[in-house]
């Protein structure tokens, strides 16, 4: 296999995904915030004109200088996983990847002319080969998707703040940013997870590999089940005050928790989307053009809309009846005001002003339905 082609198949039979746009995985609110960015015209050309700037190049020496570079001499079986994931994914141009000494299990995926990706050793030593192939298809949906750049500058206004902390209201200004962008890297994650789960195709291997993030190598000690109900705990446990930290336990972070991920990924794993996908029914990247800005958005709403309505965290169930309940006290003004319910015409009269009659009582009726 060429940088740019490829010469062989998988290593074991499983579906490729010829042309398939990152849309297709992408969560809706990771979905919607992209497509329209890719609009913007020059958008791409506005963040490469700031490599200069941004730590990049720093990076890729750095990586370059004090890292292992995966190659068919160093660390092959990933090297064979990293053209499998771009095989399956119809990623052209194989990442160049890194293998960083970590005592934290982490990967990711950086860059903005072209995306690295990187490992550390406890990761490698931590996963299973089919726990490990999900991570690699992660970090390649992320390639995919176009996230490396927002990771970058993610990276660097994290270390800005950092610097400009003395300086007074500059820290505030930075951190609004770092705080807004790391609630959609957030959401990226899940994507990328999605993009693990359609490369390694084994669902099992993905939620073993969350597990071990979590608990480390101790999957005799652990479950997938029991896994899982603590995401449900968690989501359904506690009052409102739980409810306002876990929001504070969550800004810090750049990704979700870990339970959390996992619920998502099975739920995802179990839709009519993902089967869709499978089956070879999905988005082509020839195609991303012609998005519409508005159908994204209009989809991401109705996720967050079905969110909170499906959701048991007490804070989202009170969102959710508060609204249900100004929607019901809306609907009953209106009523009153407009004589739509029984009652409001005055005695005697149906609405078109006739003497009462059962007919204007039906119309009534009818309307109210």
């Amino acid at each position: 296999m060429t940088e740019t082609g490829f010469e062989k198949a998988p290593a074991r039979d499983r579906r490729r995904f010829p042309g398939i746009s990152s849309r297709a995985y992408e969560h809706p609110a990771d979905r919607s915030a992209l497509v329209a960015l890719r609009k913007l015209s020059g958008f791409d050309t506005v963040f490469k004109a700031l490599s200069g700037l941004l730590p990049e190049r720093s990076l890729r020496l750095l990586f370059l200088s004090d890292s292992v570079r995966v190659g068919e001499t160093q660390f092959p079986h990933l090297y064979a996983m990293l053209r499998d994931a771009c095989y399956i994914l119809d990623l052209e141009k194989v990442p160049q990847m890194y293998v960083q000494q970590d005592p934290r299990p982490n990967a990711m995926c950086i860059g903005l002319d072209e995306p690295i990706i990187v490992v550390t050793t406890s990761l490698v030593e931590l996963l299973d080969e089919e726990e490990m192939r999900a991570v690699v298809g992660h970090e390649v949906g992320h390639a995919l998707s176009g996230h490396s750049v927002y990771r970058t500058i993610l990276l660097f206004l994290t270390n800005l703040a950092l610097k400009v902390a003395w300086i007074p209201l500059g820290n505030v200004a930075i951190m609004t940013i770092v705080t807004a962008l790391r609630e959609w890297f957030r959401k990226s994650e899940l994507s990328a997870d999605r993009a693990g789960l359609l490369v390694g195709q084994d669902v099992t291997a993905s939620m073993r590999g969350l597990m071990k993030l979590a608990g480390g190598n101790h999957l005799h000690e652990m479950n997938v089940d029991a896994f899982l109900e603590q995401a449900d705990e968690y989501e359904k446990g506690g009052d409102l005050r739980d409810s306002v930290l876990k929001i504070l336990n969550m800004l810090p972070r750049t990704h979700p928790f870990t339970t959390v991920r996992a619920a998502e990924l099975k739920k995802w794993s179990e839709s009519r989307d993902y089967q869709r996908i499978v089956d070879g029914h999905y988005p082509r990247r020839d195609e991303d053009k012609d998005t519409s800005v508005s159908d994204s958005f209009r989809e991401s709403a109705a996720h967050y809309a079905d969110s909170v309505r499906t959701s048991k965290d007490p804070l989202f169930k009170l969102v959710g009846d508060i609204a249900g309940g100004a929607a019901d006290m809306g609907g009953r003004l209106r009523d009153k005001f407009t004589g739509a319910a029984g009652g409001a015409a005055a005695p005697g009269k149906d609405r078109s002003g006739d003497s009462g009659g059962s007919e204007g009582t039906a119309d009534g009726a009818t309307g109210r339905g």
